[in-house]
């Protein structure tokens, strides 16, 4: 018999609809909790797969980000200030122990002059007329100048004054190679060593720069009994040979015209070390008396340049 027949009959089909009702509360409660362990179910596996959080540890989570990052730009904020510090530190150090050109009224930028004293900032040839001058007019052609003025001392700077300029006597530094700032720092270091007694006005270096040691109307230890009326000048060199290179004889030219200019002198007045005792210095103008002439003609030359307002 099949299940339509079955329920052909009355009364079965009353007895069947009796056990529907019977068990329709049971089959609409088991769907029900079937579906939510099934939606938790998957909202639990959905956070498995995904990676994904609770509300609460996503806020969590969100705050120590940002507090990550937050650290993150404070760090890098510090940083950046303190190599800024580090950067101006360093340049600050380099300016006190480099000394920058002191610049000439008429060559670079025209800021005034100052006077040279024993802190070492001033220029070349103070005090020498004691009269107010103009300044442009003075410093005219007269060549950059890096002022180190020496730490006042009996064995390089005895700070004594000169009785008046006569001379401007040229000397070589008998050591080959060396630079104007190592023949510097070689008298600077008298002060304390005590070995010998030496100095000189002015050192021009292989590159051409001039440092000034010594003012213009004190005496320096370089030139024996001339010291007390003459200005001196060493020169560097690269070889034992004593031949200065172009840039230094550039500048030995230049700062002996301004000099012979700003002091009355004539080329007549330049003298070498050897003039004054046999000495042979420097080497290559006393082994080759051409060359000597020559730089005399070149200070004369220059000179006339000068007082003719045509130096370049």
């Amino acid at each position: 018999m099949s299940m339509q027949d079955w329920l052909d009959d009355p009364e079965n089909r009353i007895a069947y609809e009796q056990f529907l009702e019977d068990c329709e509360p049971a089959q609409e409660e088991r769907p029900r909790r079937r579906t939510v362990r099934r939606r938790e179910t998957g909202a639990q596996s959905t956070r498995r797969e995904t990676g994904t959080l609770p509300v609460r540890r996503r806020r969590m989570t969100g705050r120590r980000r940002r507090r990550r990052l937050k650290l993150r730009r404070v760090l890098g904020l510090a940083l950046r200030v303190l190599i800024a510090v580090v950067i101006v530190g360093g340049l600050i150090m380099l300016a006190r122990n480099v000394k920058l050109p002191f610049q000439i009224p008429g060559v670079g930028t025209g800021t005034e002059t100052e006077t040279a004293d024993e802190t070492g900032v001033g220029i070349v040839g103070q005090g020498q007329t004691g009269e107010a001058e103009d300044d442009d007019a003075r410093w005219y052609g007269a060549p950059p100048i890096y002022v180190q003025l020496l730490t006042p001392n009996e064995y390089s700077r005895p700070q004594i004054p000169l009785t008046e300029v006569n001379g401007i006597v040229i000397h070589y530094t008998a050591n080959p190679g060396s630079g104007a700032q190592n023949n510097r720092d070689y008298f600077e270091s008298l002060a304390e060593t005590g070995e010998n007694s030496v100095s000189s006005h002015f050192v021009i270096g292989l590159d051409g720069e001039i440092i000034q040691c010594i003012p213009c109307d004190e005496v320096a230890y370089a030139s024996n009994e001339r010291n007390s009326d003459t200005i001196s000048i060493e020169c560097c060199h690269p070889d034992e040979t004593g031949a200065f290179n172009e840039a230094t004889y550039d500048s030995m030219v230049r700062l002996t015209a301004w000099l012979c200019r700003d002091q009355g002198l004539t080329s007549e007045d330049v003298i070498r070390h050897y003039d004054v005792t046999g000495k042979d210095c420097p080497r290559y103008f006393v082994q080759n008396e051409d060359a000597w002439l020559q730089f005399r003609a070149d200070v004369q030359n220059r000179l006339e340049e000068l007082e003719a307002g045509t130096a370049l």
